[in-house]
């Protein structure tokens, strides 16, 4: 596959000005407001019930096959240090110590599961999704790795395999949602000794905290955190101390949270348009380079084979000359040597010659 820097430029410049004509086609980010699915269901966390046993972390753990921590679960040392959500902890339990009261107060985090889920808005291949039963679910074999849903997540949930090298995924509480399919109760939920936690239909648990609050009114604040707060959520919160001292967001408004990152978002669609052109051209372009390059080699290769070829046939031209005139030389030598036996006088010759000798000397 051949193409030119010219040729990618113009397929870019070709891409973000389709984008720009239709804009409407790329908008991640929806304009108008999703109340959520009817009876979808939810979790209530009562969290003037948590003791900060820390077992819903362990059932979280086990539920979800995530790596055992550092330090085990019934180890309550941990809650002297703020804990933070990870791609191998789907829910913390954080301990605060308000001013003027003597007994600690225990709040468990995870996703919130929101009923306009602004990571859901912002997926652009649709690898998080609203479930009908109330949780945000997200499916690997969908995800591109961008963490958009990252970026637009008022809670900052998601978390990211960034040690996985091959597959990293996204990774966040899911709700139990494959128990719940099966009509079971999430993790966390099952295993709370104390009901600081409640399973049940989002409008029920609405019912259920109002009635708590009109009971008991010097146990609560009259606030449900979840109800209204970024155009509510599935997972909602009682508490008998203000939502900011612990450490919750209260200044996100009551509106949904896509509303809020739709103009950032929005871009995204150009982004990926524009970035898969470009992907491809410089892909295109490296290809070309390394054909280029391969060809480049060969041929290095083949002049340099030449003139091997050449020199060694010269080595072997310039040894055989010397080999035959060696061998000139070596015949040479032998018929001298040969001759100059030849020119010998034999044995018997030399007897004879000595008697003749004697013979002429007697006579004289």
């Amino acid at each position: 596959m051949g193409i030119t820097r010219r040729q990618l430029l113009g397929w870019m410049a070709a891409g973000a000005a389709g984008t720009a004509v239709f804009p409407g086609e790329g908008k991640t980010a929806v304009k108008t407001h999703f109340a959520g699915f009817p009876d979808s269901a939810g979790v209530l966390h009562d969290i003037t019930r948590c003791i900060g046993c820390r077992k819903c972390e362990a059932a979280c753990n086990e539920v979800n096959d995530l790596p055992a921590p550092a330090k085990p679960f019934d180890d309550l040392d941990v809650l002297k240090q703020p804990q933070q959500l990870s791609e191998a902890r789907y829910t913390v339990v954080n301990r605060f110590q308000p001013a003027g009261q003597e007994s600690p107060v225990y709040v468990k985090t995870q996703c919130n599961h929101c009923l306009e889920p602004a990571c859901a808005s912002a997926c652009f291949v649709k690898a998080i999704k609203k479930e009908e039963t109330g949780a945000v679910t997200y499916d690997e074999s969908l995800c591109v790795g961008c963490r958009y849903c990252m970026i637009a997540c008022p809670f900052s949930v998601p978390a990211y395999e960034y040690n996985e090298p091959l597959t990293p995924r996204i990774m966040k509480c899911t709700m139990c949602h494959p128990l719940i399919k099966k009509g079971e109760l999430p993790g966390c939920v099952a295993i709370c000794p104390k009901e600081a936690l409640t399973f049940g239909s989002r409008e029920e648990l609405i019912k259920i905290a109002r009635q708590r609050i009109y009971k008991h009114p010097g146990r609560y604040i009259h606030h449900i955190y979840g109800e209204q707060e970024m155009g509510g959520t599935s997972w909602l919160y009682l508490a008998g101390n203000p939502f900011s001292a612990l450490s919750m967001r209260t200044d996100l408004g009551m509106g949904p949270a896509p509303a809020l990152t739709s103009g950032a978002l929005a871009v995204v669609p150009l982004i990926v348009g524009v970035g898969v052109l470009f992907l491809t051209g410089l892909y295109a372009i490296t290809k070309r380079k390394e054909k280029i390059a391969e060809e480049e080699r060969l041929e290095a290769v083949n002049q340099t084979r030449s003139e091997l070829e050449e020199l060694m046939q010269q080595k072997l031209a310039e040894q055989k000359k010397a080999a035959e005139k060696e061998k000139e030389a070596a015949v040479k030598r032998e018929v001298e040597r040969a001759v100059a036996e030849a020119a010998k006088p034999t044995e018997s010759e030399a007897t004879d010659d000595s008697a003749s000798a004697k013979e002429e000397h007697g006579n004289a």
